[in-house]
């Protein structure tokens, strides 16, 4: 356990875990064949899993070409609604394989949005790959095709993910104890 701007979190997945979960799942992205592949980071949580994991990609012979969408359901708070679109990706999904890449599955709501706005603009094929699923708060009927690890139902922090813009920068996954 560490403490951090005064709040002790304790470590869920360390950063050695993760790292080779992320070569792992990289391994199994590369075993199927992709068209024109293009991964797309759902930010802002994504942000250290997506550069992680498409790195491994990369290490495995995987060449995909790199888009970020940023998608709210969140704001400011930690009890989502519906989703928006903050910023769009520039470049065109048709006929190609996309890999939706997101730090946690959690209600399904953003990742299934996602997923049909990606194929509603003619992707060939749209794959999902999360760092986190937790399952307990699972909404919509979506599911990951590649995932880290089965996330218990605790609101996690680090590795790109916060509470309140706190705590991204923690190169673990962690659970805040108390109240975050």
């Amino acid at each position: 356990m560490i403490t951090v701007r005064g709040k002790k979190i304790s470590t869920l997945f360390s950063a050695n875990e993760i790292k080779q979960r992320n070569l792992e799942m990289a391994k199994e992205i590369g075993e199927h064949s992709h068209v024109n592949l293009v991964a797309i980071a759902v930010l802002k949580g994504s942000f250290v899993f997506a550069a992680d994991l498409i790195r491994a990609m990369h290490e495995t012979g995987l060449e995909p070409e790199v888009e970020f969408i940023t998608l709210s359901s969140y704001g400011a708070g930690t009890v989502g609604g519906e989703v928006k679109i903050l910023r769009d990706i520039d470049t065109h999904v048709n006929g190609r394989d996309v890999l939706l890449i997101d730090d946690i599955l959690e209600s399904g709501n953003t990742l299934a949005f996602a997923r049909k706005l990606m194929l509603d603009r003619g992707a060939n094929s749209v794959k999902v790959a999360v760092l986190l699923d937790k399952h307990s708060r699972r909404k919509a009927a979506v599911g990951a095709d590649y995932v880290g690890f089965d996330c218990p139902d605790k609101f996690v922090v680090g590795y790109g993910m916060d509470v309140g813009h706190a705590f991204r920068e923690l190169p673990f996954v962690g659970v805040v104890e108390g109240d975050a």
